[in-house]
């Protein structure tokens, strides 16, 4: 046990691993524990969040889900325990606005999100504000898959020059035994903001960016540009006579810069032998293609037994930890154990 893993209020937030009110069809639910590539709505501010990337700081972050009438909101802090990351986006239903309760919900929307960072817990770092518009229609429905367009704007309030734009299309496919949602974006970037700004790499990023100019993520300068943004989330189920008996689960987002960068971050989790055994890889590459590109990569295995409630795990990978100095000192971690969960 390490002293920097108990040396806040924030790290007493391990503790939960997650703790759910509500379910995802009520009117309202809540949410708290780790945020494990989480995205606020349309995801153009928050996009593949991580609230323990940095190996030093373990919050517990939560997000609040509501309904009335034609306007859904979601909001999100990122540390219930400090002063961090914290925003909301608020959709409205404009069918449901205009003709009433529509059979087929939020199938035409205007979205309002904003989303600001204090900076003050898990380490100092310069607060920042975005804040971002989008209109979203969906325009192909059909009883396993739907197509749906978006368009958006946004930008740093009180930083004049600061904004960008993007445009786009989704797919949301769901059979029995597949899950599959896609989306590819055209955007473009002016005076530092950039889409998705609050990324995976953010809890390491806000202390020193992926590049050579070694300053925070919200001083960093970003060049004025185009990028094209994919994102792909798959789920896949065997079933046989017995049941369910293999799974497969991919997350995987790319952006590619017309000024020469490329960023990536997946995850890919199997699970064979009737769900017994699991083997999970993830790794993260941002700013590849220019110098001071940021690497990152962990593997896990799990193996379930006494009917599946009691498993066996091994895990290990690379690390940066953020030093007073306000760089990134790269490590290594690997661990063994046991663990106990009644919910699959």
């Amino acid at each position: 046990m390490r002293r920097e893993d108990w040396d806040s209020l924030s790290d007493w937030g391990q503790l939960v691993r997650g703790l759910k009110f509500g379910s995802d069809n009520a009117p309202l639910g809540v949410w708290f524990g780790g945020l494990e590539s989480y995205s606020l709505l349309s995801g153009h501010l928050v996009r593949r969040y991580s609230n323990r990337a940095n190996p030093d700081y373990h919050p517990a972050g939560g997000f609040l889900t509501g309904t009335l009438g034609p306007l859904y909101t979601e909001a999100f802090v990122s540390d219930v325990l400090g002063a961090r990351l914290m925003g909301a986006e608020f959709s409205l239903d404009l069918e449901h606005v205009f003709f009433g309760k529509a059979k087929e919900h939020s199938r035409y929307t205007l979205a309002l999100s904003a989303v600001h960072d204090w900076g003050r817990a898990g380490g100092r770092a310069p607060s920042v504000t975005l804040a971002h518009a989008d209109a979203t229609a969906v325009v192909v429905v059909r009883p396993d898959y739907e197509v749906y367009l978006v368009v958006g704007w946004g930008g740093r309030p009180g930083e004049g020059g600061a904004w960008g734009a993007v445009a786009g299309a989704g797919l949301d496919a769901g059979t029995e035994t597949l899950n599959l949602r896609l989306r590819l974006e055209a955007r473009h970037q002016r005076g530092g903001f950039r889409q998705g700004f609050f990324g995976a790499d953010y809890e390491l990023a806000r202390f020193q960016s992926a590049g050579t100019d070694g300053v925070p993520l919200a001083n960093a300068g970003f060049p004025d540009g185009y990028s094209a943004f994919g994102e792909a989330e798959v789920g896949w189920d065997a079933i046989s006579y017995g049941g369910l008996y293999r799974h497969l689960k991919l997350s995987l987002g790319a952006e590619a810069f017309s000024w020469g960068r490329f960023d990536v971050d997946g995850r890919v989790a199997v699970q064979l032998f009737e769900r017994s055994l699991e083997v999970a890889l993830k790794g993260l590459g941002v700013g590849m293609g220019q110098p001071g590109a940021r690497y990152l990569g962990a593997a896990e295995v799990r193996w379930r037994f006494l009917g599946g409630k009691l498993y066996a795990m091994g895990t290990g990978g690379t690390l940066l930890f953020p030093t007073a100095e306000g760089t990134l000192r790269p490590g290594a971690f690997a661990s063994v154990g046991l663990g106990v969960d009644n919910a699959r």
